[in-house]
């Protein structure tokens, strides 16, 4: 055989094969690139509540898809979020505890005029 007739033969069993690939998404159902689409918004959102604790952070989930973001990046914003929510809410109560003591003895915070 020489090399045209081996070159026809090879491109014939490419062309067949890439035939019967598209042939067999399109009875699927698919098309080329399918999957890279937008997603259907059928889900609902992922919002946290208004006042937000440490443990809200904590119970998020998102759905996994098949173009979205790194795991370990949202992983680790998610774990800074839940940390400075948790200091928020120290440095909230540490501050209370200051003003209480005042509260009791009568004073009430107002300037005198």
């Amino acid at each position: 055989m020489d090399t045209v007739s081996f070159f026809l033969v090879f491109l014939a069993i490419v062309l067949v094969g890439a035939a019967l690939y598209l042939g067999a998404g399109i009875v699927k159902g698919r098309s080329i690139g399918a999957g890279l689409e937008q997603p259907v918004p059928n889900l609902p959102a992922v919002l946290l509540p208004e006042d937000a604790k440490p443990s809200d952070v904590d119970s998020l989930r998102f759905a996994l898809g098949l173009r979205g973001y790194r795991m370990d990046q949202v992983d680790q914003v998610l774990d800074e979020l839940r940390d400075q929510l948790k200091a928020k809410d120290r440095e909230i109560e540490r501050l209370g505890a200051l003003v209480e003591p005042r509260l009791e003895d009568g004073e009430t915070g107002r300037t005198r005029q």
